[in-house]
């Protein structure tokens, strides 16, 4: 319909055809300088909107593509995925971005598997060697993602149990269902004609992603989530070499490549082998000794809030320590309001964040950031560990796991040998907490037990309220 008019306007369907190559590759340009300007959080913003800018460039030149005949599924379709990401968009809370994005792997997933199986459906054997090779791939790693991420979403909305799910040969029953897949595959291109394979081999792929997810324990989820966005750009990439469509390639790569180099640095940063993550054979740890054990018997101290604003008038230093409590409470606002009170007093601020703070990397950084904190106060965990022991207090808003000492000193432990925010080190560490519960590991944090670690219980958003009532009436401000 509208290809069919842009040719009569072009003069001929190639010249048609340049045009969307041309939309095409603005498109992928501006995906690349997008995703570059995410790195940076000064550009981050204009990062985003040039990558909008480029999806909506790439869905204007596949609609005028000629090989649409009718847009009413077409139009259904948008009507409907427009009305469900705008309520996602409008009612998702921040704390909830983590299994937002799982669900939206879990989407893409479902859509790119969907149109392999329809493409083999229709075409079979017509297709050629090649584009039967990318169907198949396209399947089998849209397949895995789909199941995976619903895995993942279930697990981080807490309608599954965070605990490791495993079996006596897992493992090798696993690795086993992998290569079985694969060899599925290798027969439908070999031997197209026979479609049952095909189909058992997208079966077996559904299982697989269950199977690759539920020996994974909660507290590595962030890892899992950045996996499963790497499988889903391959397979969309799989779907632009089965499609002929450029802009799939392209963006299917981009989202591959950096989906997998941040597994990479996640790993790093969580102490855990890449290896294992690509097998699903890892955060199966035992469990850690209870805190009290592992601190020595220590007992939990309570500090009122008269004590803790004469503690926050006599400090010189203070790193602030945001978490997922912080995310929950919405307290952004207002820990930038206690920083800027204490900052007037002549007290240096900076604020600690740990790569996976907030069960997604870049989360704290987010939050803070639309709280206006300056860029230059957020430190990186590398940066601000050294500086904690010669902190004069450590203020930790809901961060549990990142930093729990059981991690340095508790082996067996689920986050034994994780780099975490050396928090302990400071002179004093004041921690804000609704409750003993325990963060997202299920483990209970040995910091509580310090001697020099005092709990401030309550809601993050009203005790840093608390906190700045009473830096302002007691003559503080």
């Amino acid at each position: 319909m509208i290809g069919q008019w842009l040719t009569q306007y072009l003069g001929s369907a190639s010249q048609l055809g340049s045009a969307i190559s041309l939309v095409y590759l603005v498109s992928g340009v501006l995906f690349i300088l997008g995703l570059k300007m995410l790195g940076n959080p000064e550009s981050a913003r204009r990062g985003m909107f040039l990558a909008e800018i480029g999806m909506l460039l790439a869905v204007v030149g596949t609609l005028i593509s000629l090989e649409i005949v009718t847009f009413e599924w077409i139009l259904v379709g948008a009507v409907v995925g427009t009305a469900l990401g705008a309520i996602i968009a409008i009612w998702t809370p921040m704390t909830a971005m983590p299994q937002r994005t799982a669900l939206s792997h879990a989407f893409g997933a479902a859509a790119v598997t969907l149109v392999g199986a329809a493409k083999f459906y229709d075409h079979g054997a017509e297709m050629g060697t090649v584009k039967l090779v990318a169907i198949g791939f396209e399947v089998m790693f849209g397949a895995l993602t789909l199941t995976g991420s619903m895995i993942a979403f279930l697990k981080l909305q807490g309608t599954m149990g965070g605990s490791p799910l495993t079996f006596p040969g897992q493992n090798v029953f696993n690795v086993s269902l992998f290569f079985g897949i694969v060899g599925l595959w290798i027969y439908t291109v070999i031997f197209p004609e026979q479609s049952t394979v095909f189909y058992t081999m997208l079966g077996l792929s559904l299982l697989f992603g269950v199977l690759l997810v539920i020996p994974i324990g909660a507290a590595d989820m962030p890892v899992v989530i950045s996996l499963l966005n790497s499988y889903a750009g391959l397979a969309a990439c799989a779907t632009g070499f089965a499609l002929d469509n450029k802009i799939l390639i392209i963006a299917g790569a981009l989202d591959g490549a950096s989906g997998f180099i941040l597994s990479v640095i996640m790993c790093k940063a969580m102490n855990r082998s890449i290896t294992n993550v690509l097998f699903g054979a890892f955060g199966s740890g035992d469990s850690a000794a209870p805190a009290t054990a592992a601190a020595g018997g220590g007992s939990i101290q309570e500090m009122s809030q008269d004590d803790a604003g004469v503690m926050f008038k006599m400090a010189e230093t203070v790193v602030i320590v945001p978490g997922y409590g912080m995310a929950v409470a919405q307290a952004q606002h207002s820990v930038r309001e206690f920083a800027d009170i204490l900052k007037k007093r002549g007290i240096k601020v900076s604020y600690a964040i740990h790569p996976v703070a907030g069960r997604m990397p870049g989360h704290m950084n987010v939050l803070l950031a639309e709280a206006n904190v300056p860029y230059d106060e957020l430190k990186d965990m590398e940066d601000i560990n050294p500086e904690l022991s010669q902190t004069d207090i450590a203020l930790v808003i809901g961060a549990n796991d990142v930093t729990n000492p059981a991690a340095r000193t508790t082996p067996g432990s689920p986050i034994y040998g994780m780099p975490i925010l050396n928090v302990d080190k400071a002179r004093t560490v004041i921690v804000i907490k609704r409750s003993m519960k325990p963060g997202f590991a299920g483990i209970d944090n040995e910091l509580y037990t310090y001697p020099n670690c005092y709990m401030f219980f309550g809601d993050a958003k009203d005790a840093i309220s608390r906190l700045v009532s009473e830096m302002k009436t007691g003559g503080f401000h």
